[in-house]
């Protein structure tokens, strides 16, 4: 597919910066004393315009804290660390506050979010004067929505209209940073790929776009770069097409084992699972479940590096075997 040339402001500055993110919980354990509980850690990303960035990974992974930090709508017992940036701005409360709904979209991952006292059509307008109806109405035809449901409260919905009611309040909005939180699930595969290549759309049309998802395919088929998280924070960032090349492309064991996971790959699982917050292992978060894991890893923790033009972190990710 090809991409629309794109220039607003300084193309060296990313739309989104995510420098050093952190984010704990204050919880209290079995003998009722207070300690903090860390979900998310060290985690860097950039998104630019003209962009879709996918976040994949295994449920409780962190995908929608870092949706929940980047909107600064954390839950009252969390505590976040490190550095939001939009446009080069600190994005501190008060800019989270102004730019959410108006610049920064939010397609929720729960169509709870959707206010069940008010109508379908009146939500996807949102606060747009005047109410953008004609263009609304076009919308829900492009994804297959029944010409009455602009009528219709939420529970008056499927799951799958509710979904693609909550894509359409993005789409409609006039933001520059959308952040689409698993905003694919309920819908027919038809409906999905209508409402992700309007997200391609967006992107090209020099927007950003942040796809949380645990569909890989989907991802590969629209995104630019994919960032793999696993246990709170990212293992890998590698562009779109190193997934659709295969494991030898990739550069993080555990992004190689989601790729021969999927069913048309020989769904091969690993063994393990992903450890929980609060019992992570001391050195790399992958080591216990990776077949190439040493004394090092088990006690020291990677940062990220740049490898073959995208990021690891990983002591032992290095080129491309051989042919």
């Amino acid at each position: 597919m090809e991409k629309k040339e794109y220039r607003r402001g300084d193309p060296n500055v990313p739309l989104l910066a995510v420098n050093g993110l952190s984010v704990s919980f204050q919880m209290y354990d079995n003998t009722f004393e207070q300690r903090a509980l860390q979900v998310i850690s060290e985690l860097h990303l950039q998104v630019h315009a003209g962009e879709i960035v996918a976040i994949a990974g295994a449920s409780g992974s962190g995908k929608s804290l870092l949706a929940a930090a980047i909107l600064g709508i954390l839950p009252d017992n969390a505590t976040a660390a490190g550095e939001l940036r939009y446009k080069g701005q600190l994005l501190v409360p008060k800019l989270q506050k102004q730019l959410s709904g108006t610049e920064i979209a939010l397609v929720p991952q729960s169509v709870d979010f959707l206010d069940p006292l008010m109508r379908a059509g009146a939500q996807a307008d949102g606060h747009r004067k005047p109410r953008p109806t004609k263009e609304r109405r076009r919308l829900f035809q492009r994804l297959d929505l029944p010409k009455d449901t602009e009528k219709c409260y939420p529970y008056q919905l499927s799951g799958g209209m509710a979904r693609r009611v909550l894509v359409s309040t993005a789409l409609l909005a006039d933001a520059q940073l959308i952040i689409a939180d698993e905003p694919t699930p309920g819908m027919s595969l038809e409906q999905a790929l209508a409402a992700l290549k309007m997200f391609r759309q967006m992107a090209d049309d020099g927007r950003a776009v942040v796809l949380i998802t645990h569909d890989i395919d989907l991802a590969v088929s629209f995104a630019d770069r994919i960032a793999v998280f696993y246990a709170g924070t990212i293992v890998e960032i590698a562009n779109a097409q190193d997934f659709g090349e295969g494991p030898d492309a990739l550069r993080h064991p555990y992004s190689k084992a989601l790729w021969r996971a999927l069913p048309q790959n020989g769904f091969e699982p690993i063994a393990g699972s992903q450890p929980y917050a609060g019992r992570l292992p001391k050195g790399c978060l992958f080591a216990p479940r990776c077949s190439r894991s040493t004394p090092q890893c088990a006690q020291k923790a990677p940062s990220m590096r740049a490898l073959r033009g995208g990021e690891v972190r990983c002591f032992y990710a290095h080129g491309r075997p051989k042919e």
